[in-house]
């Protein structure tokens, strides 16, 4: 069959799985979920050899270091993903939540309940953990999941789905909850993005390009995975023996991730005691600097920075560096370039801490810690679907309950209306 046809055929093989995961006990889906951590392990060494091929193709065209580093897989990273799955099964199953619950005058009551979304359509690049994480994640909350990672990732993501979807089947899910295209042709995600009749919903996890060509050309309803353009801000009133540990982990802990730390924002007057020995340092840790006027008269081997630095997502050993007058032009910034994603400020005053919190537009806001905790097992999700900086149905990082939906449930008692 030809592509259209391939990805058709598996949209709707997991329409009619997705009816009967939606009302499936959480024991099942739990125990689906241990068989799949298990199967992990158990063929750690033929995924790990599949890993291999696409690493020496990615080498060969030339794929940045952050791209590298997040197709590598080891066997500790295997683990990690492992052991994602089983930290589910602790976790409450949203589906059947009954959320609210009212009585009207006329006797009804009228209630709220937690339904899974049903079809989840996930477009990716570069991370097969991402393969694992989105089906556990969508398989606790009731849902199919229909995988479309890059041609990059091809052969961890046949070698992952393969494994970890025959668990699940053997364990007691429908076939068809899991699937991948296994074809790196760009018009299978053409197909996808006009799917309505089977996918229910598009989540993209990428680079921006990836972002923008799904979100403006899907018809299907699409939650926004963005870019992270993340700042952290030093205030003048900063402890900079713990700034300077938080700028470092923001920055170096991984580079190629979209928590990391792109620009570095301190205050005019603490710039002349923090920046010399802060950026030297990151020099030494391998990062390249590009910094403003003034930055540059502090530190004089600094690259100049331009206007497209501060709007970039670098993902990579690369940081801008501004010194701001104050606490304004820090925000002033961070609204001009910021990609309402993660934010930090360091300081010890706790009026301008709350003024950061509540005036930042960004899913996360921190005050005295690095961003790089923008994630989902970071937070007591055991996983994430993602980080979306949108803000209709979720923000932030997607876990459990942002794979699902609402419906109103209403009792009577033989009411009619009148």
């Amino acid at each position: 069959m030809d592509v259209a046809e391939l990805v058709v055929s598996k949209a709707r093989q997991a329409k009619e799985a997705a009816r009967r995961l939606a009302y499936l006990p959480t024991d099942v889906k739990d125990a689906a979920l241990v068989a799949m951590a298990e199967a992990l392990l158990r063929h750690t060494d033929a995924i790990l050899e599949a890993n291999e091929v696409d690493l020496r193709a990615g080498r060969e065209r030339g794929l940045s270091r952050a791209l590298i580093d997040r197709l590598l897989l080891t066997p500790e990273r295997i683990q990690d993903m492992a052991e994602g799955l089983r930290v589910l099964t602790t976790l409450p199953d949203p589906v059947g939540e009954v959320v609210a619950m009212w009585t009207r005058p006329n006797g009804l009551m009228i209630g709220q309940m937690r339904v899974p979304l049903g079809v989840v359509g996930i477009i990716y690049e570069a991370r097969p953990n991402v393969t694992v994480d989105a089906a556990g994640l969508c398989l606790k909350a009731g849902n199919a999941v229909l995988l479309r990672g890059g041609s990059e990732a091809i052969n961890s993501n046949r070698a992952i789905t393969e494994v970890i979807a025959g668990a699940a089947v053997r364990a007691g899910l429908p076939e068809g909850a899991i699937q991948l295209i296994e074809v790196t042709d760009r018009a299978a995600v053409n197909v996808m993005l006009r799917l309505n009749e089977y996918l229910d919903v598009l989540i993209p996890r990428g680079g921006a390009e990836l972002i923008r060509t799904v979100v403006e050309n899907a018809t299907v309803p699409v939650i926004e995975t963005g870019v992270g353009n993340c700042h952290v801000y030093v205030d003048d009133e900063a402890d900079l023996a713990m700034a300077r540990e938080i700028v470092i982990n923001a920055k170096c802990q991984r580079p190629g991730v979209c928590n990391a730390m792109e620009t570095l924002l301190v205050h005019e007057k603490v710039a002349p005691q923090f920046l010399p020995e802060m950026l030297e340092t990151l020099r030494q840790m391998g990062v390249e600097i590009r910094g403003c006027p003034v930055t540059r008269e502090l530190v004089p081997w600094v690259t100049p920075a331009t206007e497209e630095d501060w709007a970039t997502e670098y993902l990579d050993l690369i940081l801008a560096v501004r010194v701001v007058r104050d606490l304004d032009e820090a925000l002033d910034h961070i609204f001009r370039y910021g990609t309402r994603h993660s934010e930090a400020i360091i300081t010890n005053n706790y009026q301008k801490s709350w003024r950061f919190l509540k005036e930042v537009d960004a899913a996360a806001v921190y005050v005295n810690t690095s961003t790089r905790f923008t994630d989902g097992y970071q937070y007591g999700f055991g996983a994430e679907i993602g980080i979306s900086t949108q803000k209709l149905h979720a923000r932030g990082p997607m876990g459990l309950k942002e794979l699902t939906t609402l419906k109103y449930i209403v009792f009577g008692n033989g009411q009619v209306r009148k």
